[in-house]
């Protein structure tokens, strides 16, 4: 079973946290289940594309914010 984001907010670890830090954490508890079993090559390829796709969701190429 894949765990969602709010499984991940919903951690016992991490229930005490404020909402902004706790999604925070939930995030990196989410990356870390998600590439625990890849290859360093395989996890940078993956960390390579998700900032790729986070830039393009910004407008961002080549380092600078397009309008």
């Amino acid at each position: 079973m894949t765990k969602t984001l709010d499984d991940y907010m919903n951690e016992p670890d991490i229930a005490h946290e404020p909402m902004p830090i706790r999604e925070i954490h939930a995030i990196r508890l989410m990356i870390q289940d998600e590439t625990k079993d890849m290859t360093i090559e395989e996890e940078i390829a993956y960390i390579h594309e998700r900032a790729v796709r986070a830039m393009e969701s910004v407008k961002v190429k080549n380092g600078v914010l397009k309008e």
